[in-house]
């Protein structure tokens, strides 16, 4: 009688080949937080109308929005950061935008896109001095109009009709509606203005 014995196959490496699957999975992981970033962040995604939301019950009742009015819209539920980040992004929307087109990479979260904005902007660091400088005695009120007048250009009439059209776009809104707004609102303060001179 003969006995048949089975020889076992040498096992790849369990170490690498784990790692070769976990970096398949992360691949497909940062796929999907872009994608779902990217739905978001859309006029309809779910952080731009957390950030309309939030920012119109801010209007409501000044800088700080109760718990009881969170609550009332049920949105008490979603992470305070979250809604910290949604209305940031609504108040910052145009830069916010601009920000991501330029972006290579893109961005998988609104906590991303606040630090890569924030690292991206000159620090202005004018108190602070290295070796061998001498520190600026200034006053606080020379400094403000210092610091203004080191604004970087300004910009002009026609990148903030392109800015405004691409905010309209995005949310959907009549670029005429916002014209008349503003006309209106100018017709209110020059009768302000003409009222107090009178």
């Amino acid at each position: 009688m003969t006995t048949i014995t089975t020889i076992e196959q040498p096992e790849i490496n369990t170490l690498e080949a784990e790692g070769f699957i976990l970096a398949t999975e992360w691949k497909k992981i940062c796929k999907a937080d872009v994608r779902r970033f990217n739905a978001f962040t859309k006029a309809d995604g779910f952080d731009t109308r957390l950030g309309k939301l939030l920012q119109q019950l801010k209007d409501e009742g000044g800088q700080r929005i109760s718990s009881q009015r969170l609550k009332d819209c049920g949105i008490h539920v979603v992470d305070k950061r979250r809604r910290s980040e949604a209305l940031w992004f609504v108040e910052n929307e145009v830069e916010a935008r601009q920000f991501i087109a330029e972006s290579k990479k893109g961005f998988t979260s609104l906590t991303a896109l606040q630090a890569a904005m924030r690292k991206a902007k000159p620090s202005a660091e004018a108190d602070t001095t290295t070796e061998g400088e001498v520190k600026s005695n200034v006053g606080p009120e020379q400094a403000d109009s210092k610091a203004v007048n080191q604004q970087p250009s300004v910009v002009s009439k026609a990148e903030i009709v392109k800015q405004l059209k691409a905010v309209c776009k995005v949310n959907g809104i009549n670029i005429l509606d916002v014209i008349d707004d503003i006309l209106a609102e100018y017709a209110d303060n020059a009768k302000t203005i003409d009222s107090k001179a009178a």
